[in-house]
């Protein structure tokens, strides 16, 4: 069975980028942690919500890599000196990525109670008709 490719298709020119795009996000781990939603708030807005309890804002980062946006958690181990009869609360790191298209950007990062919403907005498409003028050859 052979790989379908966006090259499969003649009439679409360009589009290799997004090709690269779609494999890379394939490839991101995945993983359950930590959960999120994604809503979209508007025609042209988005939110990307991630629960993070036991996180401070300190222990995050939000970075714009490549056309990606990128977070990350890591918590402080504070465990030294206490003494758990269970922990099932697991001070652990993650990093979650998106991949944004053109002319996404990235708004406000607000942290409430336990869950951080991340902004995005999404700039209004133009319409632009091109005349080609034919030269003689």
């Amino acid at each position: 069975m052979s790989k379908l490719t966006l090259g499969s298709y003649p009439h679409m020119l360009g589009f290799e980028q997004l090709e690269r795009l779609l494999e890379r996000s394939a490839k991101s781990g995945n993983e359950g942690y930590p959960p999120y939603n994604i809503e979209q708030t508007s025609d042209y807005s988005y939110r990307i919500t991630l629960a993070v309890a036991g996180f401070a804002e300190q222990d995050l980062a939000i970075t714009v890599e490549d056309r990606q946006l990128v977070i990350r958690g890591r918590q402080r181990d504070d465990s030294e000196g206490r003494v758990f009869l269970h922990r099932g609360i697991a001070a652990r790191q993650f990093q979650r990525m998106f991949v944004l298209a053109d002319g996404v950007e990235v708004g406000d990062a607000v942290m409430e109670n336990g869950l951080l919403h991340v902004d995005l907005t999404q700039s209004r498409p133009e319409t632009v008709v091109q005349t080609i003028n034919i030269k003689k050859g």
